[in-house]
C-alpha cells in the first residue's frame, strides 16, 4: 500500500506541476508589457486602445503583440478536476525563457488532497527550472524514499514516461511562449467581447471564446505527429472535446485574470488565475542533490513504468 501511495502521490504532483505551468505559461499569453515591437510606448498604447474601440479581434490582436516584452508575474490560480483534486497556488514566475520561478501548491480537496494528508501535508513548494520541475515532500513521504524530500521531473522523462500528455507537458514547460494563448484564441475563431468589469480593483474588457483542446494542443506545441495522435487518444478517452476560455485585460494591456472550463469523463475541470506585479524578480535554485530523487527513478523502484500506474 504504501509502494502504491508513493507513486500515486508523484503521478499526482505531475498533474500539478502541468496545471501550474499552463496556468502561467499559456494563461499569461494576455499579458504583456506596455511596450511593442516598433514605436514608443504611448504610440503602442494608444493603438491598443483604438484597437479595443475597434473589435475584440484586433484588441486581442494589439495584446498579443505586446507580451514580447513580458517576462515575469505573480500568479495566484486556483483549480479543481473533478472529483481527483482542487488546489491553489501562489507564487511568481517567468516565462522568457521556458517556465521559472518557485510557488506554493495547496491541495485544499479532492482523492488528492485526501493523499497528501495521509502523506502528512496538503502543501508543497514546487520550483521550476530550465531542464527539470522540482517539489518539495513532507518528512512523511521522505521515509517512504530514502529520507529525500524532492522530487525532481525531468522534462525528458515526463515525455517517455506519458506518451502524449507528457510530451505536450515537456513541451509546453519549455517552448510555449506566453502569447500562445490568446493566439489560440484568436485562431479558434469564436472570440467575443462581453464588456467592461471590474477586476481586482481595475478597471477591465473582458473577453471569451470556445478552444478546440485537441487543435489547440497541435497549434501550439512542436509535438510530432505521433505525439499528437497519442494525445488527442488521451484527450477523447478523457472526455475532453473544448475549453471555455475567458481572459481580462486592463488599460495597460496587461491580463488581470483568466478562466478555463472544460468538461472531463472524471468532472468539471476549471481553473482561474489572477496576474499582478509584473516585472518582478523571479528566482529558482536547484534543490541539494543528496536531498532530491528522480522521477523516472522512483517509479522504477515502486514498480511503476508511467504516469498511469
Amino acid at each position: 500500500m504504501k509502494s502504491r501511495r508513493v507513486r500515486r502521490t508523484a503521478v499526482s504532483v505531475a498533474v500539478a506541476a502541468a496545471l501550474t505551468g499552463v496556468a502561467a505559461c499559456s494563461s499569461a499569453a494576455g499579458s504583456g508589457s506596455s511596450g511593442g515591437s516598433g514605436g514608443s510606448g504611448k504610440e503602442d498604447r494608444a493603438g491598443a486602445h483604438a484597437a479595443t474601440r475597434v473589435s475584440p479581434i484586433a484588441a486581442l490582436r494589439s495584446a498579443e503583440k505586446s507580451t514580447d516584452k513580458a517576462d515575469s508575474a505573480r500568479v495566484r490560480s486556483t483549480t479543481t478536476m473533478g472529483s481527483l483534486l482542487s488546489m491553489t497556488t501562489d507564487g511568481s514566475l517567468a516565462w522568457d525563457d521556458g517556465i521559472s520561478g518557485t510557488v506554493t501548491i495547496t491541495y485544499t480537496g479532492g482523492s488528492t488532497a485526501e493523499l497528501m494528508r495521509k502523506l502528512g501535508t496538503t502543501s508543497m513548494e514546487a520550483r521550476y527550472l530550465p531542464d527539470a520541475y522540482y517539489a518539495k515532500m513532507g518528512d512523511t513521504f521522505a521515509a517512504q524514499t530514502g529520507g529525500k524530500h524532492w522530487i525532481r521531473y525531468g522534462y525528458d522523462d515526463l515525455a517517455s514516461v506519458a506518451g502524449g500528455s507528457g510530451a505536450l507537458l515537456k513541451d509546453q514547460m519549455q517552448n510555449t511562449t506566453p502569447n500562445k494563448s490568446v493566439q489560440m484564441l484568436l485562431a479558434s475563431g469564436d472570440v467575443r467581447k462581453v464588456g467592461e468589469e471590474t477586476v481586482d480593483g481595475q478597471a477591465t474588457t473582458h473577453y471569451a471564446g470556445t478552444v478546440d483542446v485537441a487543435d489547440l494542443a497541435g497549434r501550439s506545441s512542436s509535438l510530432t505527429a505521433g505525439q499528437l495522435a497519442a494525445l488527442k487518444k488521451q484527450l477523447i478517452q478523457a472526455g475532453v472535446s473544448t475549453e471555455a476560455v475567458d481572459i481580462w485585460v486592463n488599460d495597460q494591456d496587461l491580463l488581470v485574470k483568466k478562466t478555463e472550463k472544460a468538461a472531463t469523463a472524471t468532472g468539471t475541470m476549471t481553473q482561474t488565475a489572477h496576474y499582478s506585479d509584473y516585472g518582478v524578480k523571479v528566482g529558482a535554485r536547484k534543490p541539494p542533490a543528496g536531498d532530491t530523487e528522480d522521477f523516472e527513478s522512483l517509479l522504477k523502484k515502486q514498480g511503476a513504468t508511467g504516469l498511469t500506474s
